[in-house]
This record gives C-alpha cells, sequence and structure tokens, in this order.
C-alpha cells in the first residue's frame, strides 16, 4: 500500500501544480475567465441532484403508465422503478442522513441543507410511491388479468383451491420458516437488506399484544401457481400463503394478522484507502459487513396496524417520514414471472432484438489488419458487441500480439474478455488488468475476477488511492514486421456482453500512433503513476478534463460574443458540474445555441428568461439504456467532436479516472453527428423536453412531422450499414459473398446471402458459386 499511497500524493501534485495542454485546449492552471453575464445564476437557477434524479425514475415509471408500451415491457418498467428506488436509498438517502447526522454545513449550488434535501425527498418518494402501486394494482395487474394471469389473495380461491394451497404450505414452506419472536429475551432480529418479511401481531392469553417476525424464504418461488392445466394462470403470493397460516406457527397466541415489510439499509462503503494495508481484503471485509448498515427506509403493507408500525420503527430506528405504505405487492421487480405464461404472445412484448453482426473484420484476414485500414467505429447494441470480445479473443491466440493491457469497471458474471486474459497469460503474453474493486454493487464479482487473473499470472492493479478507473481502454500491442504497432479500443461503455446488449455505447477501434501512444500512457499511469508532459489526443481526468470542457464552452461564447456562428451539443447521462452549468449560462446569454440530451440527472434549468433561453434539454427513456456520451462544440467551423467515458459530474471531472476521445475520422464523425445526436434531437416518441421548472413534457409530432423514435430508427440505420458493408465486400472481394441455393417458395428471398471463409485451393475453379 505504501506504493498505493505515493501514486495518491503524486496525483494530488500532479493537478494542483501542473498545467496539461489537451489538443485544442487552453493550457492553464485556473478555470477561463468571462465578463459578467446579464443574470448571474442563483440558488435558484440550480435543481438539486437528488430531486431531478427522481424525476428520472419518474419518467421510466411513466414509461410503466403508458399504454403504447407492450404490457410485459410496463411490467419491466415498474421492476426498474423499484430497483431503481432502492438503490437511491442505500446510496444517495444514507449519504444524506449521515451528513445530517454529522451536522456537515457544506451546501450543494441549490442551497438546500442535509435535512431540507431528506424533507424534500420523503415528500417526492412518498407521491412516486403512490403511484407506482396505483399502476401496478389499478392498471397493470387488471391488464395481465384481462390477457388470463391473474395475481389473487388466497381468500378469492375456492375451498378446494385453498386446501391445495395449504397443503402446499405445511409440505414445502413450514419446514423452512423460523419465527422470531420479540420480547425481553428475544430482540429484534437482523432483517437483511431488501429482504421481505412479515410482522406477526400476537395476543396473549392475558390480551397482551406481542409482536413476531417471519423472513419470506428467498429459497422458494415468490409466486405459487394454483391453476391446472387449460385454466387460467392463477397466483398466490408467498408472503400472502405463509400470513394465512401464521397462526399455526405460534401455538399459545392468538394472531391478529401478518404484512409484508422490507428495509432498506446503507449498503455504500466506507473506506479509508490510505490507511488500509490491503485495498483487496477491505473492501471484502467491507462488502460482508455492509448488510449490516443502517436501516434508512422502509416499506410497509398499507393494512398494518399502526401500531405495529410503530413497534418496526422503534426497532429498525428508521426515520418514520421514510416508511412508505404500499398498496398492493411488495418487491415488484420480483414480480416478472407473471409474464412467462405470455411469453409466446409478440403482441406483449418488444418485438425479437438480434444485434447486427457488422462486416468490418472479414474472415479472411485479421482483425488487426481491418483496423489498420482504417478507425472503426460499433453503436451498440444496434451492432453487436461480439467484435470487442472477438478483439481480445483473436490477440490470443495471435502469435505476432506481444502484450494485452485493460482496464475493467463492470464485466459480466461470465464474462469471456476475463477468461481470454487468463488464456493470454497462460501462453506467456504480457498481460495487464486495472480491475476497479471500487466499482459500486460490482465488488464481489470484481474481486472474483481480480484474484482468477492474479492466479493465472495477470499484472493485476486495483486502481489509484482516491480515484475510481472509469475509463473503458483495451490495448493490444503487436509485432509487424521490424515494428510493433498499438492496436487500442476506446469505448463509452463496460466491458460486459450482458449490459451490451441493453444499453446504448460506442466503441471505436484505432490503430492511429498517437491514440496509441496515449493509451500506453494512461495505462503507465494507472500501474504506476508515470504520465506524460502532455497528452497527445486524449482528454483525461483528472488531470485537466474539467478545464478543457471549461475551454470548449469559453471558446464558444466568446465566439457568438462576436457575431460567429456558435453550438454546443452535448450527450451524456449527467450535469451536475456547477462549474460547466455556469458556463453554459454564459453561452447562452452569448447567445451560443445548446442542445443537452441527457438520460438522468440535470442540475441546469433550460429556458430561463435571461439565463438558459438558448438552451434545451431532452431526456431519451426507451427500451435500450440510454448510456453514451458525446460532446460536439462548433470551434469556429473545426467541429470538435468526442465520445467519453465521463459525465459532466465533480466525481467524474475530479474522483475518477475518465478519458474523452476526439474523433477524426470524417465519415465515423458524421455518423456520430447525424445518427447518435441528430436522430436524438428529432425523436418524437420517447423523448421528453425538460420544463424551468425541472418537469418534463413528452415531445410529439408536429402537424405532418414524421414520427420518430430514435432507439428504432438507429437499428434500421445499423441493418441499412451492414447491407452497404456486405454489398461493398461482394464488389471487392465476390467469392466471400455467395448466393445460398434454397427450395423455391412464395416467402424464398432470392439471392439471399451469408459470409463465407475464402475458397480453398480446389474450390478456384468452381463456376456456380458455392456447393
Amino acid at each position: 500500500m505504501g506504493r498505493l499511497r505515493g501514486i495518491s500524493y503524486t496525483l494530488k501534485d500532479m493537478v494542483t501544480g501542473r498545467s496539461w495542454d489537451q489538443e485544442g485546449s487552453v493550457e492553464r492552471t485556473s478555470k477561463p475567465e468571462a465578463p459578467s453575464p446579464v443574470v448571474e445564476p442563483r440558488a435558484e437557477h440550480f435543481i438539486n441532484r437528488e430531486l431531478s434524479w427522481l424525476e428520472f425514475n419518474q419518467r421510466v415509471l411513466d414509461e410503466a403508465r403508458d399504454p403504447r408500451v407492450p404490457l410485459l415491457e410496463r411490467l419491466k418498467f415498474l421492476a426498474i422503478t423499484r430497483t431503481n428506488l432502492d438503490e437511491f436509498f442505500m446510496v444517495r438517502v444514507a449519504g444524506l442522513v449521515e451528513q445530517r447526522d454529522e451536522h456537515v454545513r457544506e451546501v450543494p449550488p441549490d442551497g438546500m441543507s442535509a435535512s431540507e434535501q431528506l424533507e424534500a425527498i420523503a415528500a417526492r418518494t412518498a407521491r412516486m410511491l403512490e403511484d407506482l402501486c396505483r399502476v401496478v394494482t389499478e392498471e397493470v395487474l387488471p391488464a395481465l388479468r384481462a390477457e388470463g394471469v391473474a395475481l389473487v389473495h388466497p381468500s378469492a380461491l375456492s375451498s378446494a383451491e385453498r386446501a391445495r394451497l395449504s397443503n402446499y404450505f405445511f409440505e414445502q414452506v413450514y419446514p423452512i420458516l423460523t419465527p422470531l419472536a420479540i420480547d425481553p429475551g428475544h430482540p429484534f432480529p437482523h432483517v437483511p437488506n431488501k429482504s421481505l418479511n412479515l410482522v406477526v401481531m400476537l395476543a396473549t392469553r392475558r390480551g397482551e399484544t406481542a409482536f413476531a417476525v417471519l423472513q419470506v424464504p428467498s429459497v422458494l418461488p415468490r409466486l405459487v401457481s394454483v391453476s391446472g392445466p387449460g385454466e387460467v394462470a392463477t397466483f398466490v403470493l408467498l408472503e400472502d400463503i405463509i400470513a394465512e397460516h401464521a397462526g399455526k406457527l405460534f401455538s399459545g397466541f392468538e394472531c391478529l394478522g401478518a404484512w409484508p415489510f422490507r428495509v432498506i439499509r446503507n449498503f455504500d462503503l466506507s473506506i479509508d484507502e490510505e490507511e488500509a494495508e490491503d485495498l483487496l481484503e477491505t473492501i471484502k471485509e467491507e462488502v460482508r459487513r455492509r448488510d449490516r448498515g443502517r436501516v434508512v427506509a422502509m416499506t410497509v403493507d398499507a393494512q398494518c396496524p399502526r401500531e405495529a408500525i410503530a413497534m418496526l420503527e422503534k426497532a429498525t430506528g428508521v426515520d418514520p417520514k421514510f416508511v412508505g405504505k404500499m398498496v398492493g405487492p411488495q418487491a415488484i421487480h420480483q414480480l416478472m414471472g407473471l409474464g412467462k405464461p405470455l411469453a409466446q404472445r409478440p403482441d406483449l412484448s418488444d418485438p425479437p432484438f438480434q444485434p447486427v453482426s457488422p462486416i468490418i473484420f472479414p474472415r479472411d484476414g485479421t482483425i488487426f489488419e481491418a483496423i489498420s485500414r482504417g478507425d472503426i467505429l460499433l453503436h451498440h447494441p444496434y451492432e453487436s458487441f461480439d467484435p470487442v470480445v472477438n478483439f481480445i479473443e483473436q490477440a490470443v491466440t495471435d502469435p505476432d500480439v506481444l502484450a494485452i493491457k485493460q482496464t475493467l469497471y463492470r464485466t459480466s458474471a461470465d464474462s469471456p474478455i476475463v477468461k481470454a486474459l487468463i488464456r493470454a497469460a497462460d501462453q506467456g503474453k504480457q498481460v495487464a488488468a486495472l480491475v476497479e474493486i471500487k466499482a459500486r454493487f460490482d465488488e464481489e464479482n470484481n474481486i472474483h475476477w481480480a484474484r482468477k487473473l492474479e492466479e493465472a499470472g495477470v499484472h493485476v492493479v486495483y486502481g489509484l488511492v482516491g480515484l475510481k478507473t472509469h475509463c473503458k481502454v483495451t490495448l493490444i500491442v503487436r509485432r509487424e514486421g521490424k515494428s510493433l504497432v498499438r492496436y487500442v479500443h476506446y469505448g463509452t461503455g463496460n466491458y460486459n456482453p450482458n449490459t451490451a446488449r441493453i444499453y446504448t455505447d460506442l466503441s471505436l477501434f484505432t490503430a492511429r500512433p498517437e491514440f496509441g501512444e496515449d493509451a500506453t500512457s494512461l495505462l503507465n499511469l494507472l500501474t504506476s503513476c508515470t504520465a506524460p508532459r502532455t497528452w497527445k489526443k486524449l482528454v483525461v481526468a483528472p488531470l485537466g478534463f474539467q478545464e478543457s470542457i471549461l475551454g470548449y464552452i469559453a471558446r464558444e461564447t466568446e465566439n457568438a460574443r462576436r457575431g460567429r456562428p456558435a453550438r454546443i451539443i452535448a450527450k451524456m447521462n449527467a450535469l451536475v458540474d456547477q462549474d460547466v452549468i455556469r458556463a453554459l449560462y454564459r453561452a447562452s446569454q452569448a447567445g451560443v445555441e445548446i442542445d443537452l440530451i441527457i438520460r438522468g440527472i440535470c442540475c441546469l434549468r433550460p429556458g430561463v428568461p435571461g439565463l438558459s433561453e438558448r438552451i434545451r434539454v431532452r431526456s431519451i427513456v426507451d427500451r435500450f439504456l440510454e448510456h453514451s456520451r458525446v460532446y460536439y462544440f462548433y470551434a469556429g467551423g473545426e467541429e470538435r467532436l468526442y465520445i467519453a467515458s465521463a459525465d459532466w459530474m465533480p466525481r467524474n471531472f475530479h474522483r475518477r479516472i475518465e478519458v474523452m476521445v476526439p474523433i477524426e475520422d470524417p465519415a465515423i464523425k458524421e455518423r456520430i453527428y447525424d445518427e447518435v445526436l441528430g436522430l436524438a434531437l428529432r425523436d418524437n416518441q420517447k423523448a421528453r423536453q425538460m420544463k424551468p421548472d425541472g418537469s418534463y413534457e413528452l415531445v410529439t409530432p408536429k402537424e405532418g412531422e414524421e414520427p420518430i423514435r430514435s432507439q428504432v430508427r438507429l437499428y434500421e440505420l445499423a441493418r441499412e450499414l451492414r447491407h452497404r458493408q456486405q454489398e461493398k465486400l461482394r464488389s471487392e472481394r465476390p467469392y466471400l459473398v455467395r448466393p445460398i441455393r434454397i427450395r423455391p417458395s412464395a416467402e424464398a428471398e432470392v439471392g439471399t446471402t451469408t459470409v463465407l471463409p475464402p475458397p480453398s485451393a480446389d474450390e478456384e475453379g468452381r463456376g456456380d458459386g458455392g456447393p
């Protein structure tokens, strides 16, 4: 740890005492100055970060409310809304509670103290829970029943069905349950985070009230089918079955009732990295310990008596204002099984989706030869993530590849990328992996892979003290003749094939020497804190990222003041940094036209007269999670375009290793501008426009305007691009694309093609073009 502690101090010195010269930015150690704006932003001109995030979650819930969305997708959006809210309490609300209790005086730009934020969050989340319950009980569950799937209470069943349910309870459930009485000899039990439980209210023979807790076993199915073959698919919740039979577990007591409840605990890690002797072991210990974190929120059944709720509040220590009363089922994210009986109904789900496999890595050559011919861009999930995996796997088998270096922030549990790195190390290649073991909620998975990599002989680095490594970079060094060539992949998303099918992200492959040199410098920085005097192409946080963004905004502001064209378009997940927001306000007042495509948090108020009239903010919530970061500046006609791993947030600028990558290939630049940015700005089906008060309204087509759903159109464009690539390949190397002979039929598409390996020597003379 001594080496890591030294890295932390060295970086601090770098950030505070040294200028970093990024290509296209002004070299400086302070933020750019600008003349006083017409309107100086005040606290009311900043939206609170937490309340803005809750508005994002409301937009997710709105998708569940939208009758145009297929029914099973509405069920999915309900699950996402609830899961999001749980994590919000586990991290953000937990942090504010600590700030309040520790009397932290520092306030965000909106001026709200921790106590004021907690009061506002409590009111907003109460309304959201009411909306959530209403959508579940009054819209989605009735719609499922109309389609032949019913969720019922045991009291609604026939006597025969209740008898079968009783048999199920005694045979399958009762042996597993552990009744936990609460009295002076039995203190309130530990209730795991997010677990589903029942509070049982009992009466003694003396007429006194007593309580007990039953944990609903997670090892049993939550949905219990009570329907026979050919009948309407009818389910009962496991907690309702247990509640019906709770009295059987407490002989000598009268059971007055049993009601479900859940607790949400502080689940964030608290680590002093500079004092930790072994960062890996420290995090492992904290992960084990955090399930006993402070209870920050609780939900109870709306019919639970006040006396029982008061007991739970006292026993858990939860703030009463964060106790939500639920009408209908809790833990809604566990009810996705209701859709299984309808899985064969294509009208109730989004159309099947298969990412397009681009024809840019022909089978008659290596992936490196394709990249050496020019930069390659992939847009996930519309285009497959397989080439990214293949990029690494081919490096493993290529005898000319000498080294593979990669950053890993989040990856899948069965990661083919990590397995490939292990094979590469087994073959004697130089392999280095920066595994970020502080990635929230992925700590255990990353620790597991870090151990596996170390055991295989991979050089594993766990990151820098005080900083998370969030950039997505892979560097492959290959011997070509007498030279070494560097091939690089930069991404806006994680090296996770699973999330790559549901997150929108960009991948850039390049063999440009300067990009490779910067990748080497970046990875050396991560492993040894050896940094270059200047970055040739990359913009790196925390070594000048914020300064570069402010410099570009200042340049647009100055050009607008001089009457020159000025334009900013930025796509990101969140805008929080107050310095950037102030710079955007100045730019708007100077005349810069600004479009912001922000999926989640936005602390800027657009459209405020005299302050932000030229700023427009929109958010897209659709089938895929919008995750790519793209930044465009007109720059006096130079049209600077970047992709990045970072949002415009203080944590990205100052507490993470991030990368912003310039796009220099004209065709790729045009594609990103027209498709990624252009379509997002034209979306009038799933886009919502932000109003000055922080609320959002759905964008609808104007009269005569073509309806555009950007994600659907992007998938169409990916398919069209593949067709053009196929036609180009056909003209350049016709032996690679051969017609498939099929039986004549009305449905047959004559001329359907497939990509095949190059012909062998004995095939060269064939004239029929195929087998």
